[in-house]
């Protein structure tokens, strides 16, 4: 059995879908209520991540762990999960780090603490997800434009269903204990373009405003610390030759390219309705 931690999330959701449609006995955990689409063979365990005990039940019987944690837990947290998952009888851990780890950008503290569970590890490091644009969605419903900052600066964003795909295959499959995967789309792609890929979605015309840092930064500010918000408009305005660079890996682990951006748009543009 297959615990997904964060079952209800960008990454969590598709990756329940895919490892029950691929047979295997799932137990998707979550801090509120299981999703409705949730598919009738998995069981649905609520917990919090904070308080590792209640995570027992779900951990019965189940020999590998999906982990993803959000901004407020700390290592000491990730550990207490780990530890909790080894002593029953869990071998293998699936982590969803990021992209800014392996750029500096982000601390290591949580994938190292990973690396020291004594569980079989595997690192996911996903770049920027191309669901981001959902914070678009609203603008786009009830104005047909997007207000966001470095219009032209292109990053290779990632579809959360690779992400997923990635994670099954390393769940489920061989020969990826150790390895450390960094996660993007198939190309380059600014948020002007993205805002025109939306709007041949829509087949209607999608407005792109361009923010200065500022004005973005004040928007960030309402939903995340200053230090989160400094970093993130640092990445999308200044990215390093590492956070444009293309990788292979999603197709190395999948055997085929990653899908594009216009395939994610396509697949949610009842959001921008």
């Amino acid at each position: 059995m297959i615990v997904v931690a964060g079952a209800t999330g960008n990454v969590g959701r598709p990756l329940v879908q895919a490892l029950a449609a691929a047979g295997e006995q799932v137990t998707a955990v979550s801090r509120g209520a299981g999703p409705r689409d949730l598919p009738t063979q998995v069981r649905h365990q609520q917990a919090d991540l904070a308080d590792p005990a209640n995570l027992k039940p779900a951990f019965d019987g189940a020999e590998a762990l999906f982990l993803l944690v959000t901004g407020n837990l700390s290592a000491g947290d990730v550990t207490g999960v780990l530890d909790t998952a080894r002593a029953a009888g869990l071998s293998r851990v699936v982590f969803l780090s990021s992209q800014g780890v392996g750029t500096r950008r982000h601390p290591p503290e949580l994938e190292n603490a990973v690396k020291q569970s004594g569980l079989e590890w595997t690192m996911l490091r996903p770049g920027g997800f191309g669901s981001n644009a959902l914070m678009w969605s609203g603008m786009v419903r009830e104005q047909r434009m997007v207000a966001a900052p470095f219009g032209d600066v292109a990053l290779p964003v990632v579809d959360p269903a690779d992400i997923a795909d990635v994670a099954a295959a390393a769940l489920r499959g061989t020969g990826h204990v150790g390895n450390t995967y960094e996660l993007t789309g198939p190309a380059r792609i600014s948020p002007r373009e993205q805002v025109a890929v939306i709007s041949d979605v829509l087949g209607e015309p999608v407005q792109f405003v361009e923010q200065g840092r500022e004005e973005a930064r004040a928007g960030l500010l309402q939903f995340m610390p200053e230090p989160v918000a400094e970093t993130t408009l640092d990445i999308l305005g200044t990215p390093s030759p590492a956070e444009q660079r293309v990788s292979p890996d999603v197709e190395r682990v999948l055997g085929r390219p990653p899908r594009a951006f216009a395939e994610w748009a396509a697949r949610n543009a009842a959001a921008f309705r």
